[in-house]
């Protein structure tokens, strides 16, 4: 066996029933039920801290979050030590990292080592390095006995965004001259976790050397030896793996663990799919959060720090790219003073230019992420969303032009040749901004950078300015022509 366990969790006496109970995923559990009461009133927290106990970890957690900070740790104080230690695992990371704070606050460093101590071991360095306090996590981990210390200290030491960093070291391994009765021996004195369906194999000196599934070590001779049944193909990841790559693995082969090793493809801990569920949501907000300048690893519940470190630079940066798109206005002053439709339509452009160039933008990430973008078929993609946003300006442009030919029956200032000029010019404009969209991440990925960060804010300076050109100087074309030709 291989690896570090925390203690087993003891049964509960609720959990205990004479009928099964069977919910439907989704519906309220009576424990839900009766934690939803209590809260309707001023918290007794004793009382409460009984009832939350008895909810399942992550509806625990939604439970703590919908309290106030000291409220909350009050509560957990009071509940069953490893019930409150699944509890905080499963909670929003700034809202446990405060709770983690206010122990300390109070003097309880030795209670928050004890239900780190208690977390899984991935899930217990996950929210030590959520700590911006190091002598806080410092702390911490000198109250937490010096075997799991010893493993705490170099999980946290492990760059989060790698396999190492997402990797768990709570897990059995065995060894390939162990026979079948051996190895079954091992896993029945451990506790294996639920999606795990074949275990690591190792050598004497703690190589990878395969994996073996729990079905072969079930059928299989009690004296044959692991060796003879382990798949020796079996795929691994490096510890320095970034995490969007151990992300794909999973979801291109349809994996429920892998092992991970060092350089000398020695066995350092596992990755399971729960993981990676984590990692896939993590990733798809922090894309969002970049493509429009917040900061990548903000939360709803950060600090007001933390959010205006992420957000203020990238809204100075989108301050300044916009005035460079509006200076065009500068020079069609005169046309804007004459013509008050031109000013009317100039918004309603850029904002389709705009959302058209989104859109272009959001499949390409999404295609980039998903690692279905081919370098050798990057000019293709490009004329292809080229192409759709000339077609879709030319659907648009001919709506404009007649919304703004029907308003000339009716309204002063406004004539069909204005709307001839914005159809014209927002087919042309949605052409480019589509292309935009699609060639400002495949650029920054070529240059190395994050294709996701801010690109919003690039795409918008660029629709705009070509929105605001376009028309505007279309308009102006167009102006010039009528006092020539009557």
């Amino acid at each position: 066996m291989s690896g570090y366990t925390p203690p087993s969790m003891p049964d509960r006496e609720d959990q205990t029933h004479d009928e099964p109970q069977i919910e439907a995923a989704g519906d309220e559990s009576p424990e839900d039920r009766q934690v939803a009461r209590l809260l309707e009133h001023s918290i007794d927290v004793p009382v409460l801290a009984e009832a939350v106990q008895r909810q399942e970890a992550a509806d625990a957690a939604d439970t703590l979050e919908q309290i106030e900070e000291q409220e909350a740790v009050d509560v957990l104080v009071a509940m069953d030590e490893r019930a409150a230690a699944e509890a905080l695992a499963e909670m929003e990371g700034p809202l446990a990292e405060g709770v983690i704070e206010d122990l300390r606050d109070e003097d309880r460093v030795d209670y928050a080592a004890r239900l780190i101590q208690l977390m899984a071991p991935d899930d217990a360095a996950d929210l030590l390095q959520q700590l911006d306090d190091e002598d806080l996590r410092e702390a911490i981990i000198r109250e937490v006995p010096a075997a799991a210390s010893v493993i705490l200290r170099r999980l946290v030491a492990y760059d989060e965004e790698t396999a190492a960093g997402l990797m768990t070291t709570n897990f059995i391994s065995c060894r390939d001259d162990m026979t079948v009765s051996e190895a079954t021996e091992v896993i029945r004195a451990s506790k294996i976790p639920e999606d795990v369906n074949y275990l690591p194999v190792t050598d004497v000196q703690q190589r990878l050397v395969g994996t073996v599934g729990l079905r072969a070590l079930l059928l299989g001779r009690s004296q044959t030896r692991v060796a003879d049944l382990m798949e020796t193909t079996a795929k691994m990841i490096r510890a320095d793996l970034d995490r969007e790559e151990v992300a794909r693995e999973f979801d291109r082969y349809d994996l429920s663990m892998l092992p991970v090793v060092d350089d000398g493809d020695r066995l350092l801990g596992i990755v399971t799919v729960d993981d990676v569920i984590d990692i896939i949501r993590e990733e798809q907000t922090e894309d969002v959060q970049k493509i429009v300048g917040a900061g990548a690893e903000e939360a709803v519940y950060s600090h007001i720090g933390e959010k205006i470190r992420g957000r203020l630079k990238w809204l100075v940066t989108s301050l300044f790219l916009t005035l460079g798109a509006a200076v065009v206005i500068v020079f069609y002053e005169d046309l804007i003073r004459d013509h008050w439709i031109v000013a009317v339509l100039m918004p309603v452009i850029a904002a389709t230019v705009g959302n058209a160039g989104h859109q272009a933008l959001a499949v390409t990430l999404r295609g980039i992420v998903l690692d279905e973008v081919r370098r050798e078929r990057v000019w293709p993609l490009l004329a292809r969303e080229g192409a759709v946003g000339l077609l879709n300006g030319l659907a648009v442009g001919l709506i404009i032009f007649g919304v703004v030919a029907i308003a000339s029956l009716v309204v002063s200032g406004a004539s069909w040749q204005i709307g001839l000029v914005a159809g014209v010019a927002l087919a042309a404009s949605m052409g480019a901004g589509t292309l935009a969209g699609s060639a400002i991440p495949l650029v920054m990925r070529r240059l190395g950078a994050d294709p996701a960060q801010s690109s919003a804010i690039f795409l918008i300076m660029l629709t705009d300015g070509a929105a605001f050109a376009t028309f505007l100087g279309l308009a102006s074309f167009m102006a010039r022509w009528i006092e020539v030709v009557p």
